[in-house]
């Protein structure tokens, strides 16, 4: 009876070992600790000042484009170009965005998100349309009881007002 108990104990301290390290591929791991998006998160440096700050200039700048530009350079009067400029703006700011400690744990979390979704059981075709018409019916008798509501209140407040 023991031996069983060590080798199940055994068998789920491996798959936990596995599910973790499954789970914190791209997570930094210090002295047998692993850090969490909502660690890397909370550190800040330096660098990720001056990214935060060059991203919010950047995107105030692409604001600015449509407006601005065209009285400075030639080609901007094409509709084309000014929007092929604010694309580019807006894509190097989320370039800067991503470069911050807060740009790598927000990617952690999609990863980590991506994984959960794999292990989602969604509802077969039979449930679906079973939890539509439940859905449909529960709509019509609420919105029923607000109409009958709403009537009375009308009544109510009619037989006051006069």
């Amino acid at each position: 009876m023991s031996n069983n108990q060590d080798n199940l104990e055994t068998k789920l301290s491996d798959a936990k070992a596995v599910a973790g390290g499954m789970l914190s591929k791209d997570k930094h791991v210090s002295a047998g600790n692993q850090t969490t998006a909502v660690e890397i998160a909370k550190t800040g440096s330096v660098k990720d000042v001056i990214l935060w700050l060059l991203a919010a200039a950047v995107l105030i700048g692409a604001t600015l484009v449509n407006q601005y530009l065209p009285g400075y350079w030639q080609p901007a009067n094409d509709l084309w170009v000014r929007i092929g400029i604010i694309v580019a703006l807006f894509v190097f700011a989320l370039l800067c965005l991503a470069l911050t400690n807060q740009g790598r744990a927000f990617k952690t979390l999609l990863k980590d998100a991506a994984v959960e979704l794999r292990r989602v059981t969604w509802p077969g075709k039979d449930e679906t349309f079973q939890y539509t018409w439940q859905t449909i019916v529960m709509i019509a008798v609420v919105g029923l009881l607000v109409w009958l509501l709403d009537n009375f209140f009308n009544w109510f407040v009619g037989i006051f007002i006069g």
